[in-house]
Order: structure tokens, then C-alpha cells, then sequence
């Protein structure tokens, strides 16, 4: 009823309002007249994929197009980057989803690769130090010498109770000799 007084030439809104219709329902259902009343669910019809010209490409077809762009390389290729070559070389109009679909079906997709968890980096998370001596850390070191231009290397023990370097070596080389001395001093001047 609505519809055919705003045709006429009456104001919208007053109209709407007279008839106790939202504004919002009449313009929606003004959208809507134009569509089919059944929309199939699952998006478009599988098997083909149109490219740019609107010709339909069969599924095995675009298969054997992407074991061909390939060609034994798929180690280097994922499934967005073989859609982006089949929409740029055979002007596919086609989803990353179907080329995924696809390629798994082929059996070429590379194993997603699996996330380290990360290791904890706290200072002696897994043990209690009550005392001097008890745990100690190395760390190394090494910074840049602009005039020489050369490094050096920092090594150094500290004592995780009371934070206090123990003892440090520093040179032009750090080697396993150098960490060997380095903790005999430190034991040495600790009396241990």
C-alpha cells in the first residue's frame, strides 16, 4: 500500500509513518524485489570457473594448469601464490579457498610448518638459590672497536644471589681455553 502512495507523489516519510512501516523495512524490501526468492547454499556451482570473458574453465583443467605453472617446484609454491598465477596467466576469476581444495586434492600442498614454543627466559626459573655460590650464569659479550677496527669479547661469570660479577675475562678472542682459565680464576678467588 505504501509503495503505491509514494509513487504517486506523497511524501515518503509521512506516508511510512501513516501506515506504521520503519524506513529501514520498506527500502529493504525495495532491494529485495529483484532477487530470486531461493538462493542454494554453498556459493557457486562446483566443477567450473569462469574467467574474464565469462567462459566456464573445468575443475580439470585448471588442475592440470597448475601441475603444469609448477612443474615439479610445488616445494616453492602455495596455494595463494598458484591463484595469483592462474588469475594473472590464464585470467581465471577464481578464490584462494577452491585453488587450496584443489591442490590438496592433487596432493601437492607442502605440511604447514609447526611453531616452536618459545624457551623461558628467566634466570634460574627452575631452582631455588638460598646462598652465595650456589648458581652461577656465564654470558658473553663482544662490541666494536671503531679506530682499530676490530672486536672484542666479553666474557663474564655472575653470582645469581647477589648479582655480583665473580670474575670476567676480555680480549681480542674468547675460546674454550680462555672460559676454562676464566673459571678456575673465578673459584680461585671465591675459595672453592
Amino acid at each position: 500500500i505504501a509503495k503505491k502512495y509514494i509513487e504517486q507523489g506523497y511524501n515518503a516519510v509521512f506516508v511510512l509513518k501513516v501506515v506504521s512501516l520503519s524506513r529501514s523495512t520498506y527500502y529493504y524490501n525495495l532491494s529485495v524485489e529483484g532477487r530470486p526468492k531461493y538462493r542454494p547454499k554453498g556459493g557457486k556451482p562446483r566443477g567450473y570457473s569462469l574467467n574474464k570473458d565469462g567462459k566456464k574453465i573445468c575443475d580439470d583443467e585448471i588442475k592440470e594448469d597448475i601441475l603444469e605453472s609448477i612443474d615439479g617446484d610445488a616445494i616453492y609454491y602455495g596455494y595463494r601464490k598458484i591463484t595469483y598465477h592462474l588469475r594473472r596467466k590464464y585470467m581465471l576469476v577464481i578464490n584462494p579457498k577452491k585453488v587450496y581444495r584443489m591442490c590438496k586434492e592433487l596432493g601437492i600442498l607442502k605440511n604447514q610448518r609447526v611453531i616452536k614454543p618459545k624457551v623461558k627466559r628467566t634466570l634460574a626459573s627452575n631452582r631455588t638459590v638460598t646462598a652465595s655460590n650456589q648458581l652461577w650464569e656465564m654470558d658473553i659479550k663482544y662490541g666494536y672497536i671503531q679506530g682499530e677496527d676490530k672486536f672484542f669479547y666479553m666474557l663474564n661469570i655472575i653470582d645469581i644471589f647477589d648479582r655480583i660479577i665473580v670474575d670476567y675475562h676480555m680480549g681480542f678472542h674468547c675460546e674454550a681455553k680462555d672460559a676454562a682459565a676464566l673459571l678456575k680464576n673465578a673459584l680461585m678467588k671465591r675459595n672453592l
